[in-house]
């Protein structure tokens, strides 16, 4: 059995792999570099900038914990970008040496589909190469989102791809986006010294997040002199030499040297051949597939952005390991999304599963929530991680539907409260086991503990 999967990122490359030690013979096909957006564009090199943003508020803070730093905390900002490029480029390498040990061909180059069987591979060199397949998994993944109003130039308009390239730190930015890529960048650089304001048309920053949640980073990005305009949108862009000028909604006029825009991502199936495989796209725009990944071609299956499912990293991963088990094993394994991750590392970070309280109130569901705040915890005061709190939600027979945290280490403590929502846990489950002390999760504890009215350490 011969398999192509046609794109590189996460979903890509790793259904690759798990197709090649499942005995197939696989080709993947990327026309990019390996790792796709996440690896090369998204993910991971806004981590690396991210963690410089951290190093330098602990420089900041040493003060309180009895370090002292002589003299002045300067950034390098060549520098930083500088690590982000190596810390990415270490990892692509990576990928290269697990395609090559586990005997999957790699072809760098963009495919496209000349028939359900049969693909094109055009290489950088203007070569081609023909493929002949039994089964394809599209895995093209998406681009962001730019609509011509905002008359896009790469220069002085720029999304998120251009920003993470540059060398210079810029001086000012109107980023149009509070959801999670904004919020992320947006922090970053007003902590390395860019005069950012962020314009958000929905009534919050992070407008698909827990009302509370939001209300939290906010303040902290207030602390930090970001400035938030929300429930306002673009009316109009003027493109100057220089600068970039914007008309809201509302009338307000703002001026920077750079627009950035961060308003989401679409799919990427441009010149893929779909049409010419048979394959057909809802009205969205994103390839059908049944609930087991099958495109309306049954030998082609399509997984991560270019799908209805959530633009994640991780769901993309998912999908690739379902599909592959479909095709080689014969199985009829469903992706299910009730228990999908989200998260954002910001400071503090934010993380959720499952519904929000929003949610469960516009479909009439009844619910209780436990919460507790951070600061309530010995591990969060001697840390000097206090910001933030975790947030429970479970229906009427306790079952935990939803959670949100935000604060220290929110992102990695998130997945027990993933499990028990996947695994549809009662609280009290959840909550009887026994938590280290003195950690960050106790306050997942507390919050189970509190949707009894039970929590110790809550007043």
């Amino acid at each position: 059995m011969k398999i192509a999967v046609l794109g590189g990122g996460p979903g890509g490359y790793e259904a690759a792999i798990a197709a090649a030690k499942k005995g197939a013979e696989v080709v993947l096909i990327e026309k990019d570099k390996v790792g796709g957006t996440c690896l090369n564009r998204g993910c991971i090199p806004t981590k690396a900038l991210l963690a410089s943003y951290e190093v330098y508020e602990t420089a900041e803070e040493a003060a309180d914990f009895g370090i002292n730093i002589s003299g002045d905390i300067t950034v390098d900002y060549a520098a930083i970008i500088a690590r982000k490029n190596k810390v990415s480029s270490s990892l692509v390498k990576g990928i290269h040496y697990l395609l090559e040990k586990n005997g999957v061909q790699y072809l760098n180059g963009f495919g496209t589909m000349l028939d359900k069987n049969t693909i094109e591979v055009v290489k950088e060199d203007g070569t081609k190469e023909t493929v002949t397949v039994d089964y394809t998994i599209l895995a093209t993944g998406s681009v962001p989102i730019c609509p011509g109003m905002f008359h896009y130039d790469g220069k002085r308009v720029i999304t998120s791809d251009e920003i993470l390239d540059m060398t210079e730190c810029p001086k000012s930015v109107i980023l149009v986006g509070g959801g999670v890529i904004g919020c992320e960048i947006g922090q970053f650089l007003a902590k390395m010294g860019t005069e950012m304001t962020i314009v958000e048309m929905l009534p919050q920053i992070l407008p698909t997040m827990d009302e509370d949640v939001a209300k939290q980073l906010a303040r902290q990005f207030k602390k930090e002199k970001i400035k938030m305009i929300t429930g306002d949108g673009i009316a109009e862009v003027t493109v100057k030499d220089a600068s970039v000028a914007v008309k809201l909604q509302s009338g307000k006029e703002l001026e920077a040297d750079y627009l950035l825009v961060a308003i989401g991502r679409m799919p990427f199936t441009k010149g893929a051949g779909l049409e010419a495989a048979g394959v057909e796209l809802t009205e969205r725009g994103r390839v059908k597939v049944n609930e087991y990944l099958q495109t309306t071609a049954d030998n082609i299956y399509a997984i991560g952005d270019i799908i209805d499912s959530a633009m994640l990293a991780h769901v993309a991963s998912k999908e690739g390991l379902i599909a592959v088990s479909n095709i080689i094993d014969g199985a009829k394994e469903k992706p299910t999304y009730h228990a999908v991750p989200g998260c954002v590392y910001t400071n503090p970070e934010v993380a959720s599963v499952g519904a929000t309280e929003a949610e469960l109130t516009k479909k009439g569901i009844h619910y209780h929530t436990g919460t507790f705040d951070f600061k309530g915890l010995g591990k969060a005061q001697a840390s000097g991680k206090i910001a933030g709190f975790v947030k429970v939600i479970a229906d009427d027979n306790d079952v935990i539907v939803g959670a949100s945290i935000v604060g220290a280490h929110a992102t990695d403590m998130l997945q027990v409260l993933t499990m028990a929502t996947q695994l549809k846990m009662t609280a009290k489950e959840v909550g009887d086991c026994i938590f280290p002390h003195p950690t960050m999760s106790e306050a997942i504890m507390e919050a189970l503990h509190d949707l009894h009215g039970q929590s110790i350490h809550k007043a």
